[in-house]
């Protein structure tokens, strides 16, 4: 079934508690190591995440969060472990295990990243509209009839014919968000979102994902936004130096315990 977000009111709203019952596992990373040359930046980490549930990942740069976040939807191949995503093995091929097929992952999982990634030469609407027709063979007409409606859940519809260049960093996010939305991914993933964006913008980016949030969407989200990760993360993870320091449930923020997330949080907030 395909998600279906209100307007995008930039107010903020409380965001539920999550399902009183976790949700079936969607994402399980196992024991993920990953190397650019002979420098690992991931030593063996693991990481799960339940339907419906919004993931928080915060650390320092250079910590491994984002490259953590790019092997869900293998933008980044693990040198080891497993990545099972929706009950399929994508990782490291295993003797006797078939792997899924890369880009029937990523049409499943959408992603927002720190740069907008939109074509400048195409208005909002057919930037929405383009990943449409390539991904899932729409025809022009009702491509554009969903782009439209991803640009309105984001409260840009009356932008639909703006290049790029004519929107604000904000808007333009919108706009990135938009797109994944429109594909209907059953996982979404924001690999920083705001860090792009000058401070007065950050808020209106962060009120989408509060819709987001608020439809149900299972959401794994690098950020350094803690005030937003303590409102919305259902599940938290403080990484380091290429592992998971510590992790908690809702509420993490205010009760970890490990003396460099403590560190790290007093320098940030």
């Amino acid at each position: 079934m395909r998600t279906t977000l209100t307007t995008a009111n930039p107010s903020a709203a409380p965001i539920p508690e999550g399902p009183g019952v976790r949700g079936d596992v969607v994402v399980k990373l196992e024991g993920i190591r990953k190397s650019f040359g002979t420098t690992e930046v991931l030593h063996g980490v693991d990481l799960t995440v339940h339907s419906g549930e919004h993931v928080v990942v915060f650390g320092p740069s250079g910590s491994g969060k984002s490259t953590l976040l790019r092997t869900i939807n293998l933008l980044e191949e693990p040198s080891a472990g497993s990545v099972r995503v929706l009950g399929v093995e994508y990782g490291p091929v295993a003797k006797g295990v078939k792997r899924g097929d890369p880009v029937e992952l990523r049409r499943r999982v959408g992603m927002v990243f720190q740069q907008f990634n939109l074509f400048p030469h195409l208005p909002a609407l057919h930037n929405v509209a383009l990943p449409l027709r390539a991904a899932k063979g729409m025809g022009r007409r009702e491509a554009e009839e969903r782009a439209a409606a991803a640009l309105r859940q984001v409260g840009l519809l009356r932008f639909a014919a703006r290049f790029p260049g004519e929107l604000s960093g904000g808007q333009q996010q919108r706009v990135a968000i938009a797109r994944a939305l429109s594909l209907d991914p059953k996982i979404m993933l924001f690999d920083e979102p705001t860090s792009a964006l000058d401070p007065e913008l950050v808020g209106e980016v962060l009120a989408v994902m509060r819709f987001v949030a608020e439809s149900g969407m299972t959401m794994v989200i690098v950020t350094h936004e803690l005030n937003f990760a303590r409102e919305i993360g259902d599940f938290n993870v403080f990484m380091d130096d290429g592992v998971v320091a510590e992790s908690g449930p809702r509420g993490f923020l205010d009760n970890c315990t490990n003396p460099r997330t403590k560190q790290f949080m007093a320098a940030v907030l």
